[in-house]
């Protein structure tokens, strides 16, 4: 039986999750084809298909932990073994590229550098977003999608649970934070509630009907609000309207997301661990990007925040302490990088598993993988370690090791990330006097390119 109050709980999930840059119907019907029956064929832009997969792991990320010991200079990866807590990605080192010593020192994270993280930025707790992060950019940047970007989190199950959306990590623009989904039922019924049947359906009708009733009501009690309020109400309306246009524009592709809609079980009303809700979350992102979707997904485990839970993997402790222990050789974070690195793993079988072009969605696909707080948990930032996966049509190296001076910048890495989604970009987030001051020279990070 439908509960009112839980389905009322849930709304915010929807309305977060679109106050990103929605695809409108005639951008859609631009970058698509409509054929006789005003059906709706995807991925029919001229240009090749990208996309991009943002793993952010709070806490830091130590590069003691995925560098070989004894590598110590810029070479191929091909003769090294790769630590233990990422030695899942040893079949995959051709597809590789480890980087140590960029640097955002200019982002103060501290506990966390919160949207300053993808957005090459001041950051902090409680500061709202300045301009758009660099998943958000690339979303706009590369081929159009039903959805251009899609952002999901994984924590410990009450906070799950309590907050199915927090916004800590992305935004579509100054002041305007785009949500992640933590409660794998909420992304589902978004996303496949209508080709599903029984409860699901059920739910997602009952869902839509009370969000059309919002949306229709908070436009009208919003016309007499002074010119301040109104526009943020307008705001708060719009992101209701953009949810059930998403809603309807699924709806018209309805026969295509049939073959990629995971299958439920008890894993998602039932989990028995956080990381029952973590893996179905991932699942749930990589059919959005197979299904085109979205281009572009962002995975924030911890949720951008200090916080976190991976009893799951055995792991009893959580939350900050995580933040305070050494993660070289120390048992729990092995597990944590472990489970990281097979969640990896399992992203490229997924997309290897599709055909696309001469290749594989993998071959047209990037992973970027990194923490929200750099190196480690209370840091200044002066080492920000990377990992890329995927080349993305072939631009950027792989199977080997870059070792940087620290003296540039991460956004150096997402301006070249940006043009090599098809949009120049000389320098990302920083303007001319940032940058004198945090980036020895401008332009691309040329070690990364092909």
């Amino acid at each position: 039986m439908l509960n009112r109050r839980n389905l009322l709980r849930g709304l915010a999930g929807g309305v977060g999750a679109a106050l990103g840059t929605p695809l409108t119907t005639d951008r859609l019907l631009s970058a698509s084809t409509v054929n006789t029956k005003g059906e709706i064929k995807l991925g029919a832009s001229s240009s090749t298909p990208k996309r991009v997969i943002f793993f952010m792991q709070n806490q830091g990320f130590d590069p003691r932990t995925c560098i070989p010991e004894g590598l110590k200079k810029s070479e191929s990866l091909a003769k090294w073994k790769l630590p233990e807590p990422i030695q899942a990605l040893e079949p995959y080192k051709e597809r590789l590229h480890i980087i140590n010593g960029l640097h955002g020192t200019h982002t103060s994270p501290s506990h966390s550098a919160f949207f300053g993280a993808l957005g090459g930025y001041r950051g902090g707790d409680g500061v709202p977003p300045s301009p758009a992060p660099i998943d958000s950019d690339v979303s706009q940047a590369l081929p159009l999608t039903l959805m251009p970007h899609l952002c999901i989190g994984s924590d410990s199950i009450e906070n799950m649970r309590s907050k199915p959306t927090i916004a800590t990590l992305s935004a579509s623009g100054a002041g305007q934070p785009i949500f992640m989904h933590s409660n794998p039922n909420h992304l589902y019924q978004m996303l496949y509630g209508g080709i599903s049947t029984g409860e699901i359906r059920k739910q997602h009708e009952a869902r839509s009907s009370v969000m059309n009733q919002i949306e229709q009501l908070a436009a009208v009690k919003g016309s007499n609000l002074p010119a301040t309020d109104g526009q943020r109400y307008g705001q708060f309306v719009d992101g209701f309207r953009d949810v059930n246009g998403l809603r309807e524009r699924l709806a018209k592709v309805s026969d295509h997301l049939r073959q990629f809609a995971p299958e439920v079980d008890s894993r998602y009303n039932a989990p028995e661990f956080e990381t029952d809700w973590h893996d179905v979350l991932l699942d749930l992102g990589v059919s959005a990007l197979k299904a085109g979707i979205t281009n572009t997904l962002t995975i924030g485990s911890g949720r951008g925040e200090i916080f976190g839970a991976w009893k799951g993997i055995g792991v009893e402790q959580q939350g900050h302490n995580l933040g305070h222990m050494n993660q070289p050789g120390n048992p729990i974070w092995i597990k944590i990088r472990q489970y990281n690195s097979e969640m990896l793993v399992r992203t490229m079988q997924a997309l290897e598993s599709v055909p696309e072009g001469n290749g594989t969605m993998m071959d047209n696909t990037l992973i970027v993988y990194t923490s929200n707080n750099a190196d480690k948990q209370h840091t200044n930032g002066a080492n920000w370690p990377v990992m890329l996966l995927g080349n993305l049509d072939g631009a950027f190296k792989t199977g080997c090791f870059t070792q940087l001076d620290g003296s540039r910048p991460i956004n150096s890495l997402y301006s070249t990330l940006l043009n090599v989604a098809g949009r120049p970009c000389e320098r990302f987030n920083m303007n001319e006097q940032l940058a004198k001051k945090f980036d020895s020279q401008e332009g691309v990070l040329r070690e990364v390119l092909v």
